[in-house]
């Protein structure tokens, strides 16, 4: 059924007309970041941004989990930052997350290299991949990002990765990382703990020291195959989709997560049900869901949160 094609109720409001153009101050921002010129496979993810907003209108703005409408939220659609990739578009991305003053800033890819630029652009001092891979690998590609911060001067000891799988990475890069004083949470670990636990333990890590700002990396390949056709990568036996929904909504929770991205799902690769771009829009919804509890106070959320701490000197940016 195409967009066009969707009945319209009015007392049924689509999530895909929630956000609002412009750069208006807002609890939630929506980025677009259409990477994919390093990916190390060939990509069509930088179609993906436009696919996943017009997913969202499959789907209504009402969440059972926390009990809220999310149009209680002030939503903007800040557009997709033109030509991202290089370092020319490094800077564009960076200038363009660096003047979000919000609650959270979702970032739409694009391949997984947007979580540089994104996560220095915020001056993370914390990060938590969801990914199958542990992205260390030497260059600049959609395979290195969490190197090139460690690089950039992110502690090791404040990054977590969670839902590694197995045979999906060499024993160098293992090596690589336990040597960075990275956590490592595996797909095994999440399915012995449960992903709520997981998300806990991994923003808990992320999360230490004064005035923290955690970016989170929602990498899709960490789902299994048979939800996450679209993600080159992904392998059989990953995560299921309903826990990557939780994973997004508990990053959305905490106050501490200043920004999240969604990446390495291509759109032009997914299948006739378009279940993955389905599931990132659906990810969308559960960070803002997430962001909709941080204050109880109304469910109308009528005063945004005055969240924006400096940046520690220690901090990437």
């Amino acid at each position: 059924m195409t967009e066009s094609a969707l009945p319209h109720d009015p007392l049924w409001p689509r999530a895909g007309s929630w956000p609002t153009p412009g750069r208006a101050r807002a609890h939630v921002g929506i980025l677009g970041v259409p990477t994919h010129l390093t990916s190390l496979s060939p990509t069509g993810a930088h179609t993906t941004p436009a696919a996943v907003r017009g997913a969202l209108n499959r789907y209504s703005t009402w969440s059972y989990a926390v009990d809220r409408d999310l149009t209680g939220l002030r939503a903007v659609d800040l557009g997709d930052v033109r030509q991202p990739d290089g370092p020319a578009g490094e800077v564009r991305t960076q200038e363009a997350v660096g003047s979000w003053t919000g609650d959270l800033l979702i970032a739409i890819g694009g391949d997984n290299s947007l979580t540089y630029p994104v996560a220095v652009g915020m001056g993370a001092t914390g990060v938590v991949t969801l990914d199958a891979h542990h992205d260390l690998r030497d260059g600049s590609s959609n395979g290195s990002p969490i190197r090139r911060l460690l690089d950039a001067g992110l502690p090791g000891r404040r990054v977590v990765q969670v839902g590694l799988a197995d045979f999906a990475n060499s024993a160098a890069y293992v090596e690589r990382a336990r040597a960075a004083g990275i956590t490592i949470i595996t797909r095994d670990e999440v399915a012995e703990s449960g992903i709520r636990a997981a998300m806990h333990r991994a923003l808990t890590i992320a999360g230490v020291g004064p005035n923290p700002r955690i970016h989170v990396d929602l990498d899709v390949d960490v789902c299994d195959r048979s939800v996450a056709p679209a993600c080159p990568a992904s392998v059989p036996g990953g995560l299921s989709a309903y826990e990557l929904r939780l994973a997004a909504r508990a990053a959305g929770a905490d106050p501490r997560v200043v920004s999240l991205d969604i990446a390495e799902v291509d759109a032009t690769a997914d299948s006739p049900d378009e279940r993955t771009v389905r599931l990132a829009a659906l990810c969308v919804l559960e960070a803002a869901a997430g962001v909709a509890v941080r204050s109880t106070a109304s469910p109308d959320l009528p005063q945004l949160p005055a969240n924006h701490t400096e940046r520690e000197p220690g901090s990437l940016g």
